[in-house]
């Protein structure tokens, strides 16, 4: 009875939406008990949404000024009344400050506000040419892999870590497998771990070598450096990963005769890419900040190692070259910032004792390394005395960490643990944290 009277309805209603008609006669066989025939069909009959649309937002309405003509408001009346238009109240400023409702001034009425743009490079940078471009703006000399008197620090055994290869590995495998129970742990966790632990092992070297004691690691320090490149102004800022900061500054990685070679190194091009490519172009800035993060009286003020880990900020992903480019660009900044304390802001040609800064980078299984020497602060042109960097890039800690085989056609590919140690990795890594200690 009831479908034959939904066939009449339709037939006598035909202007009646047909989600709201079908809603209504599903109701009605819900309630006489006869869904199970209506509910049967799909009707694909239906071709509107059935959700309704968000209507934008109403434009503000435009207010007509006539010239000799007053708006009759209702402002003495102190309510609304229809037909009376709407008063405008004069601005009220307050007579304190309140960080919630404050508003800053229009850029051109700022008082650091300048015409020359000025180029920032911060944690969040990824400057598309790589090292290339970290090495034209710091006019620095690439040298490929460490210094062979640095290598040896860590290969005397007297330097070394009792059960060094095996307690390694189980830092690893802390890292990787007994830090967590989840089956695949995110590298953000992984790495900043086995850093630590790698770290905390190495400091196990303190009563073997006291100098050890004299440094303390610091992190979500502020630093800010400034020099002129050709015409343009560069600035460092920010923040950057942790810091090993100590008593005693690092010895210099090259001699006198070395550094003094440096002046015939012809910086490489990547014309016509402009140098600035990347960079934060700021209008607003200090011409003359400069800092290493710390006031005059802290008691350990030279910057020894920065320690990157690839999964640091996980908005950020940088290759390989780039992150070689951070390594470079945030040691110079306290290379730099230390040598403006020491020597001065004015461009110097030659500094009598060079500033050298270290830097380790993972993402926990491949370690970048870099030793930086600031030998000049005189960066405005491309000829004179250059700064050096020592870069071993890409170095394997291990291959393979794996929770659970890889099985590939029923055989097993790669078994379940730590797989493909490689010693020379943390002989590295132990020999930049030795240097200034030995």
């Amino acid at each position: 009875m009831f479908p034959e009277a939904a066939r009449s309805l339709k037939a006598a209603a035909p202007v009646f939406c047909q989600s709201v008609f079908w809603g209504e006669v599903r109701l009605l066989a819900v309630t006489h008990g006869g869904s199970g025939r209506l509910q049967a069909h799909r009707h694909f009959s239906i071709s509107r949404r059935t959700a309704a649309k968000i209507q934008p937002p109403p434009r503000p309405r435009e207010r007509v000024e006539i010239p000799g003509l007053e708006r009759v408001t209702y402002a003495e009346r102190m309510h609304y009344v229809p037909g009376l238009s709407k008063p405008v109240n004069p601005h009220w400023e307050r007579d304190y400050k309140d960080p919630r409702y404050y508003k800053s001034p229009p850029v051109h009425e700022m008082v650091l506000n300048k015409e020359e743009p000025c180029y920032v490079f911060h944690q969040r940078t990824n400057i598309l040419e790589g090292m290339t471009q970290a090495l034209w703006l710091t006019k620095t000399q690439l040298i490929s892999g460490l210094t062979p008197q640095l290598l040896s620090l860590a290969q005397n055994p007297a330097n070394q870590i009792p059960d060094q290869d095996e307690r390694v590995q189980n830092a690893i495998k802390h890292a990787r497998f007994w830090d967590t129970t989840e089956q695949r742990p995110c590298k953000e966790r992984y790495s900043m771990t086995l850093l630590h632990n790698l770290l905390h092992l190495c400091a196990t070297l303190q009563a073997s070598h006291p100098a050890v004691g004299r440094r303390v690691p610091v992190e979500k320090y502020s630093l800010a450096a400034t020099w002129k490149r050709g015409e343009d102004l560069f600035q460092i800022r920010g923040m950057n990963g942790l810091l090993h900061t100590c008593m005693d500054p690092l010895p210099a990685a090259s001699g006198k005769q070395e550094i003094a070679d440096t002046a015939g190194h012809v910086l490489e091009t990547f014309y016509p890419v402009s140098p600035t490519i990347d960079l934060q172009k700021v209008q607003v800035y200090n011409e003359e900040v400069n800092s290493t993060g710390f006031r005059e009286d802290y008691p350990y003020p030279h910057a020894h190692t920065l320690y990157f880990h690839d999964a640091q900020d996980p908005g950020c992903k940088l290759l390989s070259d780039q992150l070689r480019a951070k390594m470079i660009m945030f040691a110079f900044g306290n290379a730099l910032a230390r040598a403006h304390l020491l020597y001065g802001t004015q461009p110097q040609s030659v500094l009598d004792h060079p500033v050298t800064v270290q830097a380790v980078a993972t993402n926990g299984r491949i370690f970048q390394f870099l030793v930086f020497q600031l030998n000049s602060t005189d960066l405005s042109g491309d000829d004179g005395i250059k700064n050096q960097v020592w870069v071993d890039k890409d170095a394997e800690l291990y291959k393979y960490a794996k929770v659970r085989p890889l099985i590939k056609k029923k055989q097993v590919v790669v078994p379940a643990g730590l797989e493909g140690y490689n010693p020379e990795t943390f002989t590295k890594f132990l020999a930049l944290y030795l240097n200034g200690a030995v």
